[in-house]
């Protein structure tokens, strides 16, 4: 980074002192409902028996799945070569650090009982799918920290390429356990499926790239910069591609539980609202579908509309549309009822059988948010300590 830029970056004390405010009060915000949680139950939130993940875990798969795919920009760099995106590795695996913290911070206070996470660290039950992601997760932060240091210590510059491609391998571990969580998952049926894994790979990479396009614009207007149009337009079509990738696998899954007859019931509910379905089919088609895939295509790939004003709006929706289908996907997939025994009609005091109404209240709002701004501190941070900031040279995009 040339010394002018990395001055300006440094040289607004007020600004970086009142970004690292707000993101400190969202965080002890998310801090104090965790501790409402804990001390008068989970019975203060919209959670029950039925739906036990709920907005706090939209919010931390979220931050997770996308902590692993913004680290796609830096793997593209070191794994193949490309010069566009070795400039912008470092940023790259900061913000990768950033959402994991923040999505495991989201996910141990959600679960209740954060301290019994020793137990977890020290006894393993490899059957389970979520012990493997104790290790995947650990994993992924000392991968990721080794990789940050080659990049920044000119003696292991050498050992960059090595540690990339690890990287990349581990991530791609990662995601595929985030995704098997839910695809193991026998006792639901809106879950299990082989096709989760290779979908949130994907998933991953849209999220992760609009997460870093977003971040990316944002600092550059702060120290009054705008990226060059042509590495615009080059990692705005990338993001295009990944949309248009991901929106074709959720399309094949649905496709996939439509030819099961078992599984038309739970289609009928969250594709076309049937049965109580309502809220969960319009967040998948307004949501998701259009605004979150949809529009951003036109966005991108009309030649007309192309613009930084456009690539920020499209990144803008393609995340609010990651919001709206995990909410539909992780709640939705508890609100229908089980089928636990097929071909009768099973009805009893807890509501077996009936659809489970769910509301989120503030506590899992602000946990949720709590932990956007946790992963805000660590980036507003290492973007002030660290030398982070891509330059391109006008014309150079190979």
């Amino acid at each position: 980074m040339t010394p002018t830029v990395l001055s300006s970056l440094r040289s607004d004390e007020r600004r970086f002192y009142a970004l690292l405010a707000l993101g400190a009060a969202v965080a002890l915000a998310g801090l104090f409902a965790a501790h409402a949680m804990e001390t008068q139950g989970h019975v203060i939130t919209g959670m029950n028996n039925h739906i036990v993940w709920g907005l706090p875990h939209v919010f931390a798969i979220f931050m997770i799945v996308a902590g692993s795919g913004v680290l796609n920009v830096a793997s593209i760099g070191s794994v193949f070569g490309i010069n566009l995106y070795k400039k912008r590795a470092r940023l790259s695996a900061l913000l990768s650090l950033a959402l994991l913290a923040g999505g495991l911070m989201v996910l141990m206070l959600d679960l209740g009982r954060p301290e019994r996470l020793i137990v977890a660290a020290t006894h393993y039950n490899f059957t389970s799918v979520f012990a493997w992601n104790v290790f995947l997760y650990s994993g992924m932060f000392g991968i990721v920290a080794i990789y940050l240091w080659t990049m920044f210590e000119r003696r292991f510059n050498t050992h960059t390429q090595a540690v990339g491609i690890a990287a990349l391998v581990w991530r791609f571990a990662l995601t595929t356990g985030t995704g098997s969580i839910f695809g193991f998952l026998v006792a639901r049926q809106a879950y299990q499926s082989a096709l989760l894994a290779p979908l949130f790979i994907v998933l991953s990479f849209g999220w992760g790239l609009a997460v870093f396009l977003l971040v990316q614009s944002a600092l550059l207007q702060g120290i009054g910069q705008t990226l060059d149009p042509a590495v615009r337009q080059r990692l705005t079509r990338l993001l295009g591609l990944f949309v248009a990738a991901a929106l074709y696998l959720v399309a094949v899954y649905h496709l996939t539980n439509l030819y099961f007859a078992r599984q038309s019931g739970f289609e009928a509910f969250i594709l076309l609202g049937r049965g109580g379905g309502e809220v969960y089919a319009g967040l998948f088609w307004a949501g998701f579908v259009l605004l979150g895939s949809v529009v951003p295509l036109v966005l991108i790939f009309a030649p007309r509309l192309a613009g930084e004003r456009s690539s920020r709006i499209a990144s803008l929706l393609v995340l609010l549309g990651a919001f709206a289908w995990l909410y539909v996907f992780i709640v939705g997939g508890q609100a229908f009822p089980l089928d636990i025994f097929p071909g009768f009609q099973v009805r009893s005091g807890f509501g077996d059988g009936v659809v489970t109404h769910y509301s989120p209240r503030w506590p899992e709002l602000l946990l949720g948010l709590g932990g956007l701004g946790a992963a805000f501190v660590i980036t507003t941070v290492g973007v002030r300590v660290l030398d982070v900031m891509p330059q391109d040279e006008p014309g150079a995009h190979a």
